[in-house]
């Protein structure tokens, strides 16, 4: 397939605009990159000027090389004037090899097909509850009160949090992520690594089977984490396992309302749930950008990037290649084959991938199985984000067959 080759004026291309993500079409931009300008050399804004990549081909080629496209300066764009992330060469998202692999290592197993079919019954228990919770309400925010939940909830399972606190952690979260100003989201944020800090300690004191002992117990080297590479990493761990699958599973759900012949096709054959799932995760993309940084001067389609120079692969865009996926712009559940690129690839490929493609699949199937009914209850509103894309919120009204 060649790329569609669009030679119209774009219009001013912004790709940190907060604006265009909550109006829903970033989209126009990146076609007009893709086939014009796919290493683009961004204006500076708020932010530095950066290099963005648009194309599929550029953007895996980036993932696969970690030593000249490093990850422990940041992995998303920072304001003028933030410098790098203080989590940098510390945490699994923050880190190069070989020091990524050792610190996957301690935790590898418990994202594993094996043990994540371990627990299944409990995802499905889980799934069950907050589902038949939204049934009885009737009228709900499927992002908040659904795809928030199951994530979550088993992410605060498997890293020891007791069932008690997991509301706490659901408010939290919730702030951290939703709040309307950056105070409060501030605040959260550092309530929640608060809360990890004292169940660390605990830990310590009383490891048991969890990832928060995992993390306290575990040596690399023959040396422990240090107390920060602990709690960045608790951070890591719970945020990339509750966030991006929460907006997946909601971002999927919307489109299956936008596009409802399409979750007829699943609900009459469930052979299609895994491309599904597949297409749900193609389409709603979630992590908008990654920011890798050169380590050495490297040209890429003729374009000179300098060492130092920050880099940001869009994985919507990616995702939407017309040279990889026929006919992109259609969200098909049938959809063969699907390489879409919203799990990373190479070296930072999502460490709980097996996890939230089961968390997602089994969230629809608990609404099919019910034969519940899906439906607009308001108008979803978009997040305004350059992180991560997809509905802020989603009203519903959930009614049993």
């Amino acid at each position: 397939m060649s790329a569609i080759v669009d030679t119209a004026t774009p219009p001013r291309i912004n790709l940190v605009d907060p604006g265009l993500y909550r109006a829903g079409d970033p989209f126009a931009q990146w076609r007009w990159l893709r086939a014009n300008d796919p290493v683009h050399r961004h204006e500076a804004t708020e932010y530095p000027s950066f290099w963005a990549l648009t194309r599929y081909d550029d953007i895996k080629a980036v993932f696969r090389d970690a030593e000249t496209f490093s990850s422990a300066g940041g992995i998303l764009l920072r304001p003028a004037g933030h410098g790098a992330d203080p989590g940098g060469g510390q945490t699994l998202a923050l880190t190069d090899p070989p020091r990524h692999r050792q610190l996957r290592g301690l935790v590898d197993e418990w994202f594993a097909v094996r043990a994540v079919r371990g627990i299944e019954p409990r995802m499905r228990e889980i799934a069950g509850k907050v589902v038949d919770l939204a049934i009885r309400r009737g009228q709900v925010d499927f992002v908040e009160d659904i795809a928030a939940r199951i994530p979550l909830y088993m992410i605060c399972g498997m890293m020891g949090v007791p069932e008690s606190d997991w509301e706490r952690l659901f408010t939290l979260s919730r702030q951290a992520f939703g709040g309307d100003d950056a105070m409060t989201r501030r605040f959260a944020h550092l309530d929640i690594m608060g809360y990890f800090e004292g169940l660390a300690t605990a830990k310590r004191k009383n490891p048991g089977e969890d990832l928060v002992s995992v993390l306290v117990t575990g040596e690399i080297d023959g040396k422990p984490l240090t107390q920060g590479e602990i709690l960045l990493n608790c951070d890591n761990l719970f945020v990339g396992g509750a966030e991006n699958t929460r907006i997946a599973a909601a971002g999927g759900m919307l489109a299956f309302l936008e596009h409802p012949d399409e979750w007829r096709r699943v609900a009459a054959d469930r052979s299609l749930m895994p491309s599904a799932v597949e297409e749900v995760l193609r389409w709603t993309s979630t992590p908008t950008h990654i920011l890798r940084t050169a380590t050495r001067p490297v040209e890429l389609r003729g374009r000179r990037i300098e060492a130092g120079d920050p880099v940001t692969l869009w994985l919507p865009s990616a995702n939407r290649d017309e040279e990889v996926f026929a006919d992109p712009d259609r969200f098909d559940v049938g959809r063969q084959p699907n390489r879409h690129l919203s799990l990373g690839f190479g070296e930072h490929f999502c460490v709980g991938s097996v996890l939230a493609r089961v968390e997602i699949r089994f969230l629809y199937e608990e609404l099919i199985d019910r034969n519940i009914g899906v439906e607009f209850d308001g108008d979803p509103v978009l997040l305004d984000s350059i992180v991560v894309n997809g509905p802020e919120r989603l009203p519903v009204k959930l009614t049993p067959a």
